[in-house]
């Protein structure tokens, strides 16, 4: 069986890295089509292809992601050679998870905590809208994005969307505003109230059970951004509709309280992954954990 050729490896990693081959050759002295024979007998040897061509951009495959990591780590022992003493330079696997922007800075962490601190191990976190993680996740640039809401499947994308929990949602706010405020339907009839956007899957099911009970709420704030309204909350601006987790270390030390259990409203916490021959392993316990 014949040996990996690390010189095509070499080349392969540099052109992964800049993205562009032309660059790449001009940088390293080489002819274009010195580089891109070298890369397609790299490919043939790994029986899979590298990279694929998007108009004038080239793009890595699942595979070549794959083989970008593991280049990263190969090439990362030669530096661990002057670093042995100082016991750096190990190869690490690397999970890049993209989040929601707005999403529960609390579940994010619930999520990762079984990773947090291994050995050998790092976590890339990203955040943005769902329309740019996605896209990275495509371009296999993540390898899951967390979100609250489940992704639709293209044609062209297979998305994958695991539903990792649904959390309920409560009215809260402070000891004080909660004082003599009587029931639900009074809280929200007389309170100032803090909403999530209208957009939102909870701002949807809010609006409907105050319809429901007649009622034309105060809203005091409109906020995307779960630790906002988790801000504003802890400020006594009102009372905020958010699910528990969000809230978490406040109801724990006080500072928060739950007034009252929002009847047939949550929200539900997704996975979203790409439908890969190659899935990192990392994501299994997860996702799908024991």
């Amino acid at each position: 069986m014949n040996d990996l050729n690390y010189h095509h490896l070499h080349l392969f990693r540099a052109v992964a890295h800049d993205g562009n081959l032309t660059r790449t050759a001009e940088k390293l002295s080489l002819s274009q089509s010195a580089v891109s024979v070298q890369i397609r007998k790299l490919e043939d040897r790994l029986g899979h292809p590298l990279f694929e061509r998007r108009g004038r951009q080239l793009h890595l495959t699942e595979a070549g992601r794959i083989t970008l990591d593991h280049a990263d780590a190969i090439f990362a022992v030669g530096d661990e050679l002057v670093g042995t003493l100082r016991g750096t330079g190990r190869a690490v696997q690397v999970l890049r998870v993209g989040a929601l922007a707005t999403l529960s800075r609390n579940f994010q962490m619930g999520f990762l905590r079984p990773v947090l601190g291994q050995p050998d191990s790092e976590v890339i976190l990203r955040s943005g809208s769902l329309t740019e993680l996605l896209h990275q996740l495509e371009t296999l640039n993540l390898d899951v994005v967390l979100t609250n809401q489940p992704s639709q499947r293209e044609a062209t994308t297979t998305f994958v969307s695991h539903r990792l929990a649904e959390q309920p949602a409560s009215l809260v706010g402070t000891a004080r505003r909660l004082k003599n405020t009587g029931d639900l339907a009074m809280r929200l009839a007389t309170q100032p109230i803090i909403l999530p956007s209208t957009n939102s899957s909870i701002r949807i099911a809010f609006d409907a059970l105050v319809a429901r009970l007649g009622i034309r709420p105060h809203v005091v704030a409109e906020v995307d951004d779960m630790a906002m309204m988790r801000l504003l909350a802890r400020e006594d601006v009102g009372l905020a509709v958010l699910p528990l987790i969000a809230v978490k270390d406040e109801l724990e030390q006080g500072t928060l309280i739950e007034a009252d259990r929002l009847p047939g409203i949550s929200e539900t916490f997704y996975a979203i992954t790409l439908d890969r021959r190659f899935p990192n392993p990392m994501l299994t316990g997860l996702i799908n954990p024991d």
